[in-house]
């Protein structure tokens, strides 16, 4: 017997392959972004499925002999009757830091042209929440860069501070510039674009490029030609990745722009799959959508990691309305809100942080105490202002008192002023703030307000290394520091400023 016919003898007569069991589905329906599958009857909710065409879709409505899938691919390539196939796993995105100075789509596949992305390792984008026993109190500060929210609004390490505001305000410039900021700390940040245009998320992956932060920076992009699924998948999948690096005592900065395009894209998927409508033709759980995203982040104990999660998720409002839906929903579920006003764009104030609507629930404990020291009074300040501004414009004749107490808090709001793609450092603010506070911008125009802070931040230097050092380890400002803090702004004023003011009156 030749030795082909031994090994075909062994091969008969070995053990038969186990039968193998494979469920195929079948398409009946096709949407825009969504089909309906019948002949999986054993599927899981959040399972992957794959059809014939090679498009990918989950499992979001689990009924008897019909399933609700949203696409993560072009419905265009697929077709009436066409195969579907269960992959018995959920559906996950590669994390690891692998994914850092990457852009990605929301499954994780590359949209730079760099290449595969090295993953670590690939995690489920739905998980729970970490329990109460998992978290730490928010006693870190996040410093953004600006002026107006350092000083008023601050943010904590672990927080869920809100961006909200009608279109053309500015809240992706504030989200950008804390990320540029952060190039000043060791936190991660991930930027999540949810239903932007792609002329929009490129200009912000060239700001991150040309500044360097993209070193530190995940993009995870979902714009508006992508399917609604890949908008509705991105923010649970931009968490994913920042729980991975949580897990390992990373401070991680997520923004998540926006989640007005979030809850649009989920409110299209639901109604294609006819899910039955709630308040205001919504989804019924588009709370439960947002609070199970958003309740991951946090700041978490030493056991969980170690690590913090800050979320700072961006919402549109139409004509101010601040009690929308949706706007409500995520006011309820956050730790606070910086409110930017069309009112202060058309006073060409930027950033237009209101800070009368503005709070931070949360951020006011872990403020520095050197900016609780200078701007302890910046936010009555200011609403005092706004008060006698609307009350002065009767044409009333004013008091001594009043004038003064107009010039300062004008003095203040100019300030406040920062052009984009400019965060400044603790220091350089604390150098400004102290000077409006203590009314050495009050005879100055705007004009050379803007000069003279311009002035004061190049006459920094060395000098205020004990400030900075205070900073460092969170302690209150030293008499001897803030009178060197005075020194240094006051060398930044023209020469009719240094005339006429004292900094004692």
């Amino acid at each position: 017997m030749t030795s082909a016919n031994k090994f075909i003898g062994a091969v008969l007569d070995g053990p038969a392959p186990s039968l193998a069991l494979t469920e195929v589905g079948t398409v009946t329906e096709v949407g825009d972004g969504i089909a309906v599958v019948s002949g999986l009857a054993r599927a899981l909710a959040d399972e992957l499925l794959v059809f014939a065409s090679g498009v990918r879709g989950v499992v979001l409505d689990l009924e008897p002999g019909r399933l609700g899938v949203i696409l993560l691919g072009p419905s265009e390539r697929i077709t009436f009757g066409e195969d579907v196939w269960r992959t018995h796993k959920v559906f996950s995105v590669p994390v690891g830091p692998g994914l850092v100075g990457r852009v990605v789509d929301a499954t994780g596949e590359p949209r730079d042209g760099k290449g595969a992305v090295a993953a670590t390792a690939e995690r489920p984008v739905e998980a729970s929440a970490p329990g109460i026993l998992s978290r730490a109190p928010v006693s870190r500060p996040l410093a953004t860069g600006i002026k107006a929210i350092d000083g008023a609004v601050p943010v904590g390490l672990g927080q869920r501070e809100l961006i909200i505001g009608d279109r053309q305000t500015g809240k992706t410039s504030i989200a950008v510039d804390t990320i540029l900021n952060q190039a000043r700390s060791d936190v991660l940040s991930i930027y999540c674009a949810i239903g932007q245009r792609g002329d929009a998320v490129a200009r912000v992956i060239e700001t991150l490029r040309e500044s360097g932060q993209i070193a530190s920076t995940i993009v995870v992009a979902a714009g508006d030609e992508d399917t609604p699924g890949l908008a509705y998948i991105a923010p649970y999948a931009a968490m994913t990745m920042a729980e991975y690096f949580s897990n390992q005592g990373r401070d991680v900065l997520v923004v998540l722009d926006d989640l007005t395009h979030h809850a649009r894209s989920y409110r299209e998927l639901s109604l294609l799959l006819r899910r039955p409508p709630g308040r205001e033709a919504f989804p019924g759980d588009i709370f439960y959508v947002h609070a199970r995203l958003l309740e991951r982040a946090g700041q978490f104990t030493p056991e969980a990691g170690g690590g913090s999660i800050t979320a700072l998720p961006v919402v549109e409002t139409q004509a101010e309305n601040l009690s929308a839906y949706i706007p409500t929903n995520l006011i309820s579920i956050t730790d606070g809100q910086i409110y930017l006003s069309p009112r202060l764009v058309r006073k060409n104030q930027f950033p237009a942080v209101d800070i009368g609507l503005s709070v931070s629930r949360v951020g006011g404990k872990a403020q520095h105490r050197a900016f609780r020291d200078v701007a302890g009074n910046l936010r009555v300040t200011l609403s005092q202002f706004e008060e006698l501004e609307d009350f002065a414009r009767f044409g009333t004749r004013l008091d001594d008192n009043t004038r003064a107490r107009l010039k300062r808090g004008a003095a203040v709001r100019a300030a406040l002023r920062q052009p984009e793609r400019d965060p400044v450092p603790a220091v350089e603010q604390l150098l400004i703030l102290m000077a409006a506070m203590e009314g050495l911008f009050d005879d100055l125009s705007e004009n050379e307000i803007v000069t003279t802070m311009a002035q004061m931040r190049k006459g920094v230097g060395d000098s205020l290394e004990g400030v900075a050092e205070s900073i460092r380890q969170n302690r209150p400002l030293e008499q001897d520091e803030q009178a060197a803090m005075l020194q240094v702004a006051r060398t930044g004023l023209p020469v009719m400023g240094e005339e006429t003011r004292d900094p004692d009156a």
